[in-house]
Parts: structure tokens; C-alpha cells; sequence
């Protein structure tokens, strides 16, 4: 057997590091000026949440991996980012929410214009 490797170029990002992940959260620490903070939190059985304050206007960001030594490898594996180990009052006073991420987090009810008459109104004398 013989395989031919000529035409595939691997990409390593460090051990347990997913390259979609540090590949997005790189993209995120260049548009935020180099820099940016990750608040590592734990969310049960669905993984670690990266949460990212940029170090440019505190944009927020976030991505979710298996565990924690996942997290930590891509955080290794990304320059500029740096670990807070919780939020600390700076790192909430610098944290700005998006428009777009508001929207994000309203759901369906951001996309409405028009709202059903509330059935609970009652007149009081």
C-alpha cells in the first residue's frame, strides 16, 4: 500500500484543539485589535462555553467545546487570547453586547411586528 500525501496539507492546532474552533476564534481576536479575554464556564453535559470579551470595544463572543482541556487547548493555541479565570468587574464593565447578538438571543420574537392582544388584561374599578 502505498499513500500519496504530496497534495494534503494537515493543519495541527495542538493536541485536542479543533481547527474550526481556533480557526473562528482567531478570525475574532483579529477583528477585536490582536487581543481579547475567554471566560472558560462550564454548561453540564453540553461542554465548555469559550466565552470572548474583545480587547477592541468588548465585543462578545462565545464557542462551545466537549470539555475542558479542549477549552484550554484552544486557548493555548490561539495568540492575543488570554484566560480570566472569572468575571471580574472590569471584565463585565468592558463587555459590550452586539445589536446582532441581541437579536440573536430575542429569537423569534425579534423578527415581529405585529403581537396577539394579551388574554390575562383585566379592567379594574
Amino acid at each position: 500500500m502505498r499513500e500519496d500525501t504530496a497534495d494534503t496539507t494537515v493543519t495541527t492546532t495542538g493536541p485536542g484543539a479543533p481547527a474550526d474552533v481556533v480557526r473562528s476564534i482567531r478570525r475574532y481576536v483579529n477583528r477585536q485589535g490582536g487581543s481579547a479575554s475567554a471566560v472558560l464556564e462550564p454548561i453540564g453535559e453540553a461542554g465548555v462555553r469559550i466565552t470572548l470579551v474583545g480587547g477592541d470595544g468588548g465585543i462578545l463572543g462565545d464557542r462551545v467545546v466537549p470539555d475542558e482541556s479542549t477549552a484550554h487547548a484552544v486557548v493555548d493555541a490561539v495568540d492575543g487570547l488570554t484566560v480570566s479565570g472569572q468575571w471580574t468587574r472590569e471584565l463585565v464593565s468592558v463587555a459590550t453586547v452586539a445589536p446582532s447578538h441581541w437579536r440573536k438571543m430575542a429569537g423569534w420574537v425579534a423578527r415581529q411586528h405585529r403581537f396577539p392582544k394579551a388574554r390575562n388584561n383585566v379592567e379594574l374599578d
